[in-house]
């Protein structure tokens, strides 16, 4: 069967290409400080990653007379930019057809818990503007004939909010928010990675950062100041925190730099994990039409031999193909939804075929084969939710892959693009880390525990428990904004011109550089894979309190080790990146100890992960295995009501926690009251009025 759309429209959303950088002003100030020339950069506002929310912030704060620059490990090479699902969804404001409803959107942005309710609304009133926005700079977003956004439903969201360009949404985003950046004329330091935030008189100065640019004789490690007034930390998530990851390589995120610089985090405990192809290959999220065409799930052992293992969870052939249709939309593993043969029981069973040394594939040149002793697979057998998605649209092919090139055609292209034909080869997947809810704790402006330091993106843990699927884009968006309108309102968005102390710019470098010893026994290597095994293991989306508490104890006496012998690197250009797996293990603590915080104090199963354990009252049941080694804790409605806070002070991480802040959905505003807040900028909430 041939797709509807013709190839040059599906070449056109599949290959994205990035616009290409100008080139980089050199340095003109230079300082000598601890031995080493370092050059000097200064802005208004540095903003730390190129992806979605961190050009959106430049965007909105260089059209407001801001000062930016914007400093990338890899620009264009962040998640945003690489990463996504089939129908990569960018979830907008929308009542069950049309118009918006931002009091019940806000609802379902927080409905999982653990999420500051005035944050939620921020989020569902921005969205509009946010859509529109990035209509107005080039983003194909579907419209009906009469100028509707077309929309469809995902994942914990039961309206329909879901909109998409394909699978490369969110890498559009990236190019047209590049390509305003680049047209308003903002820096982009390529090849630059921010090591360490310099504090002075309890609020941030600017940052130092590695540049391959810098590199010199008097500097070999190319160390450079970048001095601003305003730091944005938008540089996305722990990627490579697990060695199950679905992130593109080399996404480290900011939240060890957040950490050593004070930082309160939360909701570390809250993260996403679902199927996905493997990051040895191409990286890509496993959602939507691969499995709503209802392909074959298998797995292969060592002898290749296959096993359609699915037929031993499921009662029948029906529940079977309709639970891997659910996958679609209730695509991330949910600890309940192993419960009553729901979709999440799917997630298990792949999840113990790795775990038995099986590799597990989708075929879609083949329907599910049959539960033994019930019918084979028909569409004519599926439950009523599925059957009626299917016929409406159009999707009555005989084969998966006739179905998913009617349903999506752009899902094969995709893998195509990157030499994988999965209409002539199954594909091989399985269930990884997806996204980060948690991260660096901020008010509705995006401010930060430390003064004149911003987070926007994956990096600010704004999301709580459970999202709907999209809502990080939007969020993206709507704090990039946000944050903008702040820093422009704080009037501190010019470069500084004058110096920062001796002593202090002083001191964070011997404090960037005092982990980077040549010579010892830990090097890059061996801490990632010590870091990644161990979340992988026992900070997975399976996990038990005995685990997670030896999993802390090792991952601190791996931060000791670092903090007493240092840690290797071969060659000046490996500098940043030992510094980076530097950070990397001290987040891995501090998720850790969230983690373990939660299940010492009783905490349940939610979200991200089953918290197995003998006392638990909730078992998974499948039709021929006995599932209660996966007997877990259910979720207490109580702790949706607090978020559990990471701050390092004096050098150990200390867990608490705090209330959601709460948003009253009754309040009202009022022209003639409020406007005067909007004139005068009282509404920012700045130091002094």
């Amino acid at each position: 069967m041939d797709s509807p759309i013709p190839q040059p429209i599906l070449d056109a959303l599949t290959d994205v290409d990035m616009p290409r950088l100008p080139p980089e002003a050199a340095a003109t100030e230079y300082r000598t400080v601890a031995g080493l020339r370092l050059p000097v950069y200064r802005t208004g506002c540095l903003i730390v990653g190129s992806g979605a929310a961190g050009l959106r912030t430049a965007v909105e704060l260089k059209r407001r007379g801001g000062e930016v620059i914007v400093a990338s490990q890899s620009a264009w090479g962040g998640t945003s930019a690489c990463s996504g699902s089939d129908k990569q969804t960018l979830h907008t404001a929308n009542t069950a057809d049309r118009g918006d409803n931002f009091t019940a959107m806000a609802r379902a942005i927080r409905a999982g818990g653990a999420m500051d309710e005035d944050i939620a609304y921020i989020e569902a009133v921005g969205s509009a503007r946010m859509m529109a926005s990035l209509q107005y700079l080039g983003l194909p977003l579907p419209q009906d004939r009469f100028g509707g956004t077309l929309r469809y439903q995902t994942d914990h969201d039961e309206t329909g909010r879901a909109t998409s360009c394909g699978p490369r949404t969110s890498r559009l985003m990236v190019r047209v928010l590049a390509e305003e950046a680049l047209r308003l004329g903002v820096p982009i330091l390529n090849q630059t990675t921010v090591a360490r935030l310099v504090v002075e008189g309890g609020r941030v100065a600017g940052a130092l950062a590695l540049r391959k640019e810098d590199q010199a004789p008097g500097n070999p490690l190319g160390v450079a100041l970048l001095l601003a007034p305003a730091v944005v930390l938008a540089a996305g998530g722990p990627g490579e925190l697990y060695r199950d990851s679905v992130y593109p390589n080399g996404c480290f995120g900011t939240l060890g730099l957040a950490l050593e610089a004070g930082i309160a985090l939360v909701n570390l405990t809250e993260s996403q994990f679902g199927i996905g192809t493997r990051r040895e290959g191409f990286p890509w999220n496993l959602s939507g039409t691969y499995v709503q065409a209802i392909p074959h799930i298998y797995s292969v052992d060592a002898d290749g031999t296959e096993h359609p293992f699915l037929t031993g969870y499921y009662r029948s052939t029906q529940e079977l193909a309709s639970n891997i249709f659910r996958k679609g939309y209730q695509w991330p593993f949910h600890a309940s939804r192993m419960l009553d043969f729901a979709s999440s029981l799917i997630d298990l069973a792949i999840w113990r075929e790795g775990q038995a040394g099986r590799r597990v594939f989708m075929d879609f040149n083949r329907n599910p084969l049959p539960v033994p002793g019930d019918a084979a697979f028909s569409l004519d057998r599926l439950d009523p939710d599925v059957a009626t998605y299917l016929g409406n649209a159009g999707a009555s092919q005989a084969l998966p892959i006739d179905r998913l090139r009617r349903m999506n055609p752009l899902a094969i292209e995709l893998y195509r693009r990157y030499k994988v034909d999965i209409a002539a080869e199954p594909l091989e997947f399985a269930v990884s880390n997806q996204h980060m809810n948690g991260g660096i704790a901020v008010d509705g402006w995006g401010r930060s525990s430390l003064a004149g330091v911003y987070a926007a993106g994956e990096a600010a843990g704004t999301h709580g428990v459970t999202r709907p699927g999209g809502a990080a884009l939007n969020a993206g968006q709507v704090f990039g904004t946000r944050v903008a309108e702040h820093v422009a309102a704080s009037g501190v968005a010019q470069a500084p011109s004058g110096a920062v102390a001796e002593e202090t710019v002083t001191e964070a470098v011997a404090a960037l550089l005092a982990p980077l010893r040549p010579g010892n026994a830990h090097d890059v290597r061996s801490v990632r894979a010590e870091v990644q095994a161990r979340m992988s293991d026992h900070a997975g989306m399976i996990c038990d309190s005995a685990g997670v508490t030896g999993a802390l104890a090792q991952a601190r006496a791996l931060n000791a080790a670092l903090a007493a012998e240092g840690i290797d690197y071969s060659r000046p250009g490996e500098a940043a990146r030992a510094l980076q797996w530097h950070q990397m293990a001290l987040a891995s603590e501090a998720v850790l100890a969230a983690l373990d915080h939660y299940v010492a104090q009783g905490g349940g199963s939610r979200g991200a992960r089953a918290i197995c354990a003998g006392d638990g009252t909730r078992v998974p049941q499948a039709r021929a295995l006995d599932l209660d080694a996966f007997r877990f804790r259910a979720e207490r409605a109580a702790d949706r009501d607090e978020q559990i806070v990471v701050q390092q002070v004096d050098g150990r991480l200390r867990v608490s926690t705090r209330p959601n802040r709460r948003f009253d959905e009754t309040a009202r505003p009022f022209f003639e009251r409020d406007w005067p807040d909007w004139l005068t900028g009282a509404l920012f909430d700045l130091p002094g009025g």
